[in-house]
């Protein structure tokens, strides 16, 4: 196995961009983070790839920042701005890019391990998965993680977490709208890759367009979100792939993409 803290693979269409310190739980150093941006420029690029999957080597997800880095002892606030402002560009850059992108989460996911989770697109978790936001019961309550976390599972819910502290199951997770479906351990591998086939069928300039439309309209009161969409899918209308794909679906044919 490679010692890089976060590996980049591809398979087709499809990029996987990979958590690679299990022996340190997967945790968020200032290393990862900038890596884990780099590769998600590289695969914004990369005009192959119409999805990612982000995973985690060994027993768990990601159980956030690292905190022996951010305890060293000569760390002041300039420290710990940098930290949190790399994390935050990191977050963002989930959703700057135009693939979806799907969490495929095992084992425990906590503080900016939840965090990453509810930044990702989609997700998908194994059973015995757990989420948590304990950053409380250490005197270090999880603001940044709470940006993603209120606006994926709703205020109450995450108020909940952020003030407890305690675990949340998988199950839980998907009532709350945390992550998208529950499978087995062993499933996990085939269903996050069958979700992500399913979706790479699809153009990649429209998933792009309309990734970039969802979170540009998510916040707007609904009369401007409505006047926002209303010209997203009038550009829509001109493209190449929306009149390939409704002439394909008329002459019920498979469309050709020309991802335009």
């Amino acid at each position: 196995m490679s010692s890089k803290p976060v590996l980049l693979e591809k398979d087709g269409s499809i990029g996987f961009i990979i958590l690679n310190r299990p022996k340190k739980r997967n945790a968020l150093s200032i290393e990862v983070m900038e890596l884990l941006t780099s590769y998600l420029e590289a695969l914004e690029k990369d005009m192959d790839v119409k999805v990612v999957i982000l995973q985690g080597n060994g027993p768990v997800f990601s159980a956030g920042h690292d905190l022996k880095e951010m305890m060293r002892s000569d760390a002041d606030i300039h420290d710990y701005r940098k930290i949190f402002k790399v994390c935050s560009d990191m977050m963002q850059k989930l959703h700057k890019i135009p693939q979806p992108v799907i969490a495929q989460v095992h084992g425990v996911a906590t503080a900016a391990g939840c965090q990453l989770v509810a930044a990702c697109d989609l997700a998908i978790a194994e059973r015995e998965t757990k989420f948590a936001t304990p950053g409380v019961k250490i005197g270090l309550f999880c603001t940044t993680p709470m940006v993603p976390l209120v606006r994926t599972i709703g205020r109450r819910r995450a108020m909940e977490m952020l003030i407890t502290g305690r675990f949340v199951s998988a199950s839980e997770a998907l009532e709350w709208g945390l992550v998208n479906k529950v499978v087995e351990k062993e499933k996990l591998d085939s269903e996050t890759l069958a979700l992500a086939e399913e979706i790479a069928q699809y153009s990649r300039f429209t998933l792009g367009l309309g990734k970039k439309a969802f979170y540009d309209q998510i916040d707007l009161p609904e009369t401007f979100a409505y006047g926002y969409a209303q010209e997203v899918i009038a550009m829509n209308c001109t493209c190449y792939d929306a009149k390939e794909g409704i002439n394909a679906f008329l002459e019920k044919r498979t469309p050709k993409w020309q991802n335009r």
